[in-house]
């Protein structure tokens, strides 16, 4: 995969120099606080500085056009952007009248188009700027936002590396919330091997691709997978949607779209599970990072409705236990993939064996392995993300496998694919560096059972791939009855069948690839000859016990070795003691 440059701006650096307006705010704001003007402040400069070139040509527009019935078109073409200002100030003009900077900065934000006004409004920035007028802060936010470090022009910062620093300074707010684990954000080392394995052996031949982000956060999944796919076909019509329920990441994604010249309207804002914005759409690719380990008590009502629908719904398959919502969004990704369509995820490892046979988790599992849209799992390293070290996985479900993935499913180990970062960021201290990506992605092409290093063994940076069959990960789960006795020990019977024992009741995992009766005879009647199965009782489940896979025995230390290792280190002690003891005498 063509690897992408940016500018080479210092995105840390840069989003540390915005976040230095917070020492203006200490005392009016309080530090969970300092989000609320930051955020919106650094969306109205990346504004500004985008239209500033253009700022003359939109006002000599305006001047010609404000008296039709409908303008937009015009001042757009003369912006080259899809909003614009009309308002004469920019921020050299701002801080040039300090005495009128509340009335000047409202008006200057009155002049922006209606679709950064939406976005405004999701940062209820105007009760953010009484606040900052009553506590005299404004004039210095905003001069220290018109400086040279605060510029922010797509000249100097690309719509990606902008986002970038949108994405640093969404952590930082969220930190200081104590946000929960799985509210976590998506590095770019994830997000580009997410986008070269959905894009692996893809021929565009400049056709139109749409993508879609169900949990979109400031877009970052999107912008990144339109900027690979441009990289491999520059001539491609990339067409990007996403929904966010947070309003502070939503207003940034939806600034971010206008900005990179894509429709805002495609960035829509609410609740994925309850409140669905995209019904009826298909995808040609899905990318999404979503919340794990967080319940889903919000949308409980509007989800168990849905999914009474049945297959007229998005969650027909079942529903998993209502503290860990994850599952919902592959089912709502699988319901909105094209018949050809792509999917990665990123989930964590409940969804690989939570819930026991005939339980939501594994029904949903049973329902994707069934349909045989299930084409990798990758097992990421733990420390992958800034705000979890939890181990992750990056699940890849394809409506249309090519024929030689039928019927299989490819588990790729990638855990000690990762090299350790020179400074942690949060909880992050591995990253996936352009040549770990080059091998999990060289494993996933390839298809095969083997190990993927620099030599060929599993030392240093390394990778597993090993294939399976979709059936494998299924199972019977039978019930085994045994039969009450009285004190004689003769079995009680009731219209001359056996009475069950519910205290000798055991259940037994058959897997789908073996035959139950051959099995019962194999495994349960030598231990239990008065068993019987109950049929009535037996589930279909479905797991995939991955760590269980690619385990590998460890020979344990000779006895001998380690009595060995202990003498050693009693003998270094008491050598230890004497040297300090014979040195006090000594003195």
């Amino acid at each position: 995969m063509k690897e992408i440059t940016n500018i080479g701006v210092n995105i840390s650096d840069k989003s540390t120099v915005i976040w230095h307006v917070a020492d203006m705010l200490r005392g009016p704001f309080k530090p969970h606080e300092y989000g609320l003007v930051i955020l919106p402040m650094t969306v109205v400069k990346r504004f500004h500085d985008c239209l500033l070139p253009t700022h003359d040509k939109v006002l000599e527009t305006y001047e010609k056009v404000r008296t039709l019935e409908v303008y937009d078109g015009f001042l757009v073409r003369a912006s080259g952007y899809q909003f614009y200002n009309i308002s004469p100030f920019t921020f050299d003009k701002l801080i040039a009248d300090p005495d009128n900077i509340e009335s000047n900065f409202r008006d200057y934000l009155a002049g922006f188009s209606e679709n950064v006004q939406d976005v405004l409004s999701k940062f209820d920035f105007d009760s953010i700027i009484r606040r900052m007028v009553e506590s005299n802060t404004l004039y210095l936010v905003v001069k220290e936002f018109a400086t040279p470090k605060g510029y922010l022009g797509p000249d100097k910062i690309s719509a990606v590396d902008c986002g970038c620093i949108f994405e640093e300074l969404v952590r930082r707010f969220n930190e200081s919330y104590g946000e929960e684990a799985g509210a976590h954000f998506t590095q770019r080392d994830l997000i580009y091997l997410m986008t070269d394995l959905l894009l692996c052996d893809t021929r565009f031949n400049g056709q139109a691709i749409t993508v879609y982000d169900m949990a979109m956060g400031t877009s970052q999944m999107l912008s990144c997978m339109e900027e690979r796919i441009h990289a491999l076909d520059s001539e491609a019509e990339v067409t990007c949607f996403g929904q966010e329920f947070n309003p502070s990441t939503f207003a940034i994604a939806k600034a971010d779209m206008m900005i990179r010249g894509g429709n805002p309207d495609n960035m829509r804002f609410g609740d994925t599970l309850s409140d669905d914005k995209f019904p009826g759409f298909k995808f040609d690719r899905i990318i999404s990072n979503p919340p794990f380990g967080i319940d889903w008590k919000r949308e409980q009502k509007a989800v168990e409705k849905e999914a009474a629908l049945g297959e007229k719904g998005r969650f027909c398959a079942g529903l998993p236990k209502i503290s860990d919502g994850q599952q919902l969004f592959v089912l709502n990704g699988l319901a909105k993939l094209a018949e050809d369509g792509r999917m990665a995820i990123v989930q964590n490892g409940s969804p690989l064996f939570s819930g026991d046979a005939g339980s939501g988790p594994s029904n949903i599992r049973q329902y994707i392995l069934e349909n045989d849209w299930l084409e990798a799992i990758i097992q990421l390293s733990t420390d992958q993300f800034m705000n979890t070290g939890i181990t992750t996985y990056i699940w890849v479900l394809n409506k249309n496998k090519p024929s030689y993935r039928v019927g299989k499913v490819q588990l790729i180990d990638a855990s000690h694919c990762y090299e350790p970062r020179r400074k942690s960021i949060g909880t992050k201290r591995n990253d996936i560096t352009d040549a770990c990506r080059e091998l999990i992605v060289t494993a996933y092409g390839e298809f095969e059972n083997r190990v993927y290093s620099a030599d060929g063994s599993k030392s240093g940076i390394y990778c597993e791939s090993k294939i399976f069959d979709s059936v494998e990960f299924g199972y019977h789960k039978i019930v085994v009855e045994r039969p009450q006795r009285d004190e004689n020990g003769e079995i009680i019977l009731k219209k001359g069948k056996p009475v069950a024992d519910p205290a000798l009741r055991d259940t037994e995992n058959v897997p789908l690839t073996q035959d139950i009766d051959a099995y019962f005879v194999r495994e349960v009647l030598p231990y239990a000859p008065d068993a019987w199965i109950d049929e009535k009782k037996t589930k279909v489940g479905y797991e995939i016990p991955m760590t269980r896979y690619f385990y590998e025995y460890q020979q344990p230390e000779a006895s001998d070795a380690i009595l060995e290792r202990i003498i050693g280190l009693e003998s270094d002690i008491s050598e230890s003691l004497k040297r300090l003891f014979g040195g006090d005498n000594n003195g």
